[in-house]
């Protein structure tokens, strides 16, 4: 690892780092709040049988309970949206954007191996990722508090529920950069590495809404994270294995394609 390569990593994030954690720290505080204010109604709701059980979650989560409505929080389009700012934008522009500035081969130049290069950039682009969703946990544990439900929510689980987390975005982390070691501009990475985030994510909501395609969860990596299981001590092990795998192949790929690649001259 670089330091000084690892120092510029984290101070190019700086700015969108401190005002996306506040943001999904304030996501997650406003998801109890929905949740007590809502959970009844939906309730009776569902009881009454006015509306199919159906549209009564979204993607693996629901207001039922705090945990489900934790996992509704996690796969929620803001949620989302806010990790994705790092997970898809910075990961699939940190190489791609130094390829086309020009920069990448001012920087290979220097006394540092592609390999250094890329598990430097990783490592910093993974930390920023660890910490927006460790906020997001911090948010959801903060607004259970305030609404005096925090009773609902196991902590002796949450670490584990980070580490899921992680490994869930830290796959579409490690997707997008090795999209990014692979592409000469930044447009092809980002747009390969979005369109992947954004199949996972139908297949999880399509197996929610509609019972005959549910089995299209399962090809879904969103449906690997279900904080509501893991939060009831009922996670399943394949599921920490099935997002290892995620996360750790793009690695490979990268290793062995970056240092290999000819960078011609920029355009």
């Amino acid at each position: 690892m670089n330091l000084p390569l690892l120092g510029r990593t984290l101070a190019w994030q700086r700015a969108r780092w401190v005002i996306v954690t506040l943001a999904i720290f304030g996501w997650g505080v406003l998801i109890p709040v929905i949740y007590v204010a809502f959970s009844d109604v939906i309730r009776d709701l569902a009881n009454s049988g006015a509306f199919p059980q159906e549209l009564m979650n979204f993607g693996s989560g629901s207001l039922f309970t705090l945990p489900g409505a934790v996992t509704l929080g996690t796969q929620h389009p803001i949620a989302i949206a806010m990790l994705s700012v790092f997970a898809v934008g910075a990961t699939s522009t940190a190489v791609a954007g130094e390829r086309q500035r020009g920069t990448l081969e001012v920087l290979l130049s220097r006394p540092v191996s592609r390999v250094t290069a890329y598990l430097t950039v990783l490592i910093g682009l993974l930390l920023v990722v660890g910490t927006v969703l460790a906020a997001l946990i911090g948010g959801f544990l903060a607004g259970a508090a305030m609404q005096g439900v925090l009773d609902e929510l196991p902590l002796e689980h949450i670490p584990l529920m980070w580490l899921n987390g992680f490994l869930l975005w830290g796959a579409f982390a490690t997707f997008g950069l090795a999209a990014s070691v692979t592409f000469d501009r930044p447009g092809p990475a980002v747009g390969l590495t979005l369109a992947y985030l954004l199949v996972n994510y139908f297949f999880e909501i399509l197996g929610s809404l509609w019972q005959d395609a549910a089995w299209t969860q399962e090809y879904s990596l969103f449906h690997h994270f279900q904080p509501a299981d893991i939060l009831d001590a009922a996670a399943e092990p394949m599921d920490l294995v099935i997002l290892a795998i995620a996360f750790v192949a793009p690695i490979v790929y990268a290793l062995v394609v970056f240092p290999r690649r000819d960078l011609p001259a920029p355009a």
